[in-house]
């Protein structure tokens, strides 16, 4: 492929994909063992676009709200997308495509705006119209029944995260010397909660509370609770300025482990850790941080055991795994009262009654009801006036009359006083 071919279908497919994007998109190249990345706004591609072409080029599926391709920076939701390895399986990929055509497009998943032909095996990508990072844990059980759905024709769960990079039109494969294309197949961009009312029905809460036993409704309640865990244990690294002397272990074990529960990748998930690591004022050495949180990931891997499963609920825990309340991560971490306030889940008895009471006053306040506060200034006020016609010599029974309330309910407020 010529050059200037290259570079314009490597620009069509970026801008094509992250039109209107508003935060960091990330381009990274392979060189021999050497993994390079830099991070960009849209706008600025074209200019330095140049410098990424040729052999090994990926880009992000998704942008961040910093120059750093981890999850917990994710800005916007952009895509969904399966990396079909349908080579491994001895397919061939036109064959592939057909089969998916008349299998699975419009019936069991929807048609793909793109199939990336990246020189040895297939990747599909759904465009999304752009959702934030709040809606990650609806989005990874999007991801993952996409996944599934792949599966029989090489569908790569281990590379289905939102900060997933995918090969660049107009580049090379190094390892098949095929260059890299990429099939327009429409331009319409769904709607994530479209996505989830068709394909995921049991996930929406519109339609009223899921069967007990029902699996999109277990995984998307799974997701959300891993993904809130990592980002309070996040959230109190930065309230603390990264200051975790004393908690590092501890913080990158949990982090670790719910990373695993959430990624489903555990490799990725060690290297997530491992640079959440490098952000504390005191890091601790790699050698330190995998031995910290090596049984992490043998208690993730129990939780996917069936039988590891059946021992730990026939003991009388949920599952197996690594199942902790808390009140035990709270005295882990000694999370002070203060710091609750600011987090999600990780929160006391003292801070969800606090939540609750408020949420309780909000909705009064919506309903056009009183505070409790206001309710008492009220009465002092009506007792006030009370105590002042009394004061002029008014009879109890006029007093009510003036104030349009019972004789007993006048009687009751001057002997408040």
């Amino acid at each position: 492929m010529e050059a200037t071919q290259a570079a314009q279908s490597a620009l069509q497919h970026i801008l094509t994909h992250h039109a209107g994007a508003d935060g960091w998109i990330t381009l990274c190249k392979k060189d021999g063992n050497r993994w390079r990345q830099y991070h960009y706004r849209v706008e600025e591609v074209s200019d330095t676009l140049s410098e990424w072409l040729g052999t090994d080029t990926y880009f992000s599926q998704n942008v961040f709200y910093r120059p750093s391709r981890k999850i917990e920076y994710i800005r916007q939701l952009r895509a969904l997308y399966v990396d079909v390895d349908n080579y491994l399986l001895n397919l061939d990929p036109m064959w592939t495509i057909g089969a998916m055509e008349a299998n699975l497009f419009g019936e069991q998943i929807p048609e793909p705006n793109f199939i990336i032909h990246s020189g040895r095996g297939l990747a599909c990508v759904w465009l999304i119209e752009p959702v934030p990072s709040q809606a990650l844990p609806l989005w990874q059980a999007m991801e993952n029944y996409l996944v599934r759905q792949l599966d029989k024709f090489g569908g790569d769960a281990k590379a289905s995260d939102a900060a997933r990079v995918l090969r660049l039109a107009g580049t090379v494969n190094s390892k098949s010397g095929e260059a890299v294309q990429v099939q327009v197949r429409h331009d319409y961009r769904y709607t994530l909660r479209d996505l989830e009312r068709e394909y995921l029905p049991a996930l929406s809460p519109k339609r009223g509370k899921a069967p007990a036993g029902n699996t999109h409704h277990r995984l998307y309640k799974t997701y959300t609770l891993h993904y809130a865990r990592m980002m309070d244990l996040l959230k109190l690294c930065e309230l603390r300025g990264w200051d975790m002397t004393n908690y590092r272990e501890i913080t990158l074990f949990l982090y670790r482990y719910w990373s695993c529960c959430f990624l489903m990748d555990p490799a990725e998930a060690l290297e997530a850790t491992l640079e959440t690591n490098e952000c504390f004022t005191r890091p601790l050495t790699r050698r330190e941080v995998i031995k910290a949180t090596r049984s992490a990931e043998k208690a993730f891997y129990a939780k996917s055991n069936p039988e590891a499963n059946r021992i730990a609920q026939e003991a009388g825990y949920p599952a197996a795994g690594y199942n902790v309340g808390n009140a035990k991560l709270i005295e882990w971490l000694d999370i002070t009262e203060d710091e609750q306030k600011q987090l999600d889940t990780i929160i006391g008895r003292g801070e969800k009654y606090r939540r609750n009471n408020t949420r309780r006053s909000e909705a009064r306040r919506a309903a056009g009801k009183q505070t409790r506060e206001e309710y008492l200034s009220e009465a002092e006020n009506r007792r006030q006036e009370a105590l002042r016609m009394r004061s002029e010599g008014m009879s109890l029974r006029k007093i009510a009359e003036a104030m349009n309330t019972s004789l007993s309910h006048v009687q009751r407020m001057l002997k408040a006083n």
